[in-house]
């Protein structure tokens, strides 16, 4: 089915897909009220607290309830304590200008009902009865471990489904969780489901719809859909057949799946976790697009890179060599000279340009050796 064609209207006034093919504008109508929540949402903040902060008020606006916890990933500044002020109402928090602000504006109503436990603690107790929870973990346990401890937290409550990985630098609409929950529970066969990412500095522009592909020859990963306006036709059973991987800014996991399948490799630290997550799948169960579920990303706030010019920082550029190279050996080691000799070229190439600090992290990276 072409999507494009058939955009509604929010309640919010965004322009999105109804929730699935086979519903229109009532798809949009406010569910029976069930307090209790069955979607987990796991936030890791580091060094990002503006960004976080700005995504609890939109998640939060939700209309389905949630059970969320921000991963405080050891950032060694002020962002517990930033976190505890917001919810507490001590600091006012004022959304930013332009069109996306309506998402996390006026601000919700405070005090915040807020749980802060210490990461030991989260591994030993269920969550209670407050709606967000705030752990700090005492080491940066990157994205994989971070998200790891929130998932192994939110999965202690019984009554939780699935768990939603959002990146901290993001916002979203007041539906997207119930349309992915919806999506969720039409098809038991999923494992892995997608929602609808725009960018947030260009919203009439895709940055995947759901998933990624995949060039095994070349490493090179793509978002479906990506850079395309959102308003041009798509098919989104396509999307979800396309998909090698669910991009990690927004990727959501039933409890089965991780049951099953288990938690993300933290061998990884930055990038090819979802990649890895996919593989260790093996089939076993499907990706699902939540095509009425929409997600705007910063891109790249989060782990230190940006599509801005000057690209990506030194720390990434080494995070996402050295995970490439893992994956290959771990998955595809018959080419993983080819991937090893692309990365010393992109090397060299960042040596003519004259970026001292991402040759010598690439180098290491190249070597396995620690940043």
């Amino acid at each position: 089915m072409n999507q494009g064609t058939d955009l509604i209207t929010t309640p919010g006034g965004f322009l999105a897909w109804p929730i699935s093919e086979d519903e229109g504008d009532e798809a949009w109508t406010p569910p029976e009220a069930d307090p209790t929540p069955r979607l987990g949402v796991v936030l890791v903040n580091y060094k990002g607290t503006a960004d976080t902060l700005e995504c609890l008020e939109s998640l939060l606006r939700s209309d389905i309830p949630l059970r969320v916890a921000v991963v405080e990933n050891a950032s060694g500044d002020d962002s517990e304590q930033l976190i505890r002020d917001w919810a507490a109402g001590k600091t006012l928090y004022a959304a930013p200008e332009g069109p996306l602000g309506a998402l996390s504006s006026p601000p919700l109503d405070k005090p915040v009902p807020i749980e802060v436990i210490d990461g030991d603690e989260a591994l030993r107790h269920a969550p209670g009865e407050r709606t967000l929870s705030l752990i700090l973990s005492d080491s940066n346990l990157g994205f994989a471990g971070g998200n790891n401890l929130g998932i192994r937290y939110l999965l202690k409550d019984p009554n939780i489904e699935a768990v939603w990985l959002l990146n901290n630098d993001t916002v979203v609409e007041p539906a997207a969780a119930r349309a992915l929950l919806f999506t969720i529970r039409a098809d038991a066969t999923q494992g892995m489901i997608g929602t609808v990412i725009r960018y947030y500095h260009a919203p009439d522009k895709v940055q995947a719809l759901g998933g990624m592909t995949f060039n095994a020859l070349t490493g090179a990963t793509a978002g479906i859909h990506g850079n395309k306006p959102f308003k041009s036709p798509w098919d989104s059973r396509a999307a979800a057949r396309q998909a090698a991987c669910v991009l990690g800014a927004s990727l959501t996991v039933t409890r089965r799946f991780v049951e099953t399948v288990g938690l993300m490799s933290d061998a990884y630290f930055l990038y090819y976790e979802e990649m890895d997550w996919a593989r260790r799948n093996a089939s076993r169960f499907s990706i699902g697009f939540a095509r009425g579920s929409v997600v705007y990303h910063k891109h790249g706030n989060s782990i230190g890179s940006s599509t801005k010019k000057g690209g990506r920082s030194a720390q990434s550029e080494y995070w996402l060599l050295r995970a490439r190279l893992l994956f290959y050996r771990k998955y595809h080691p018959l080419l993983l000279p080819v991937i090893w000799l692309q990365g010393a070229a992109l090397t060299a190439r960042r040596a003519l340009r004259r970026q001292p600090k991402s040759v010598k992290a690439m180098t290491r990276a190249l070597f396995f050796r620690p940043l």
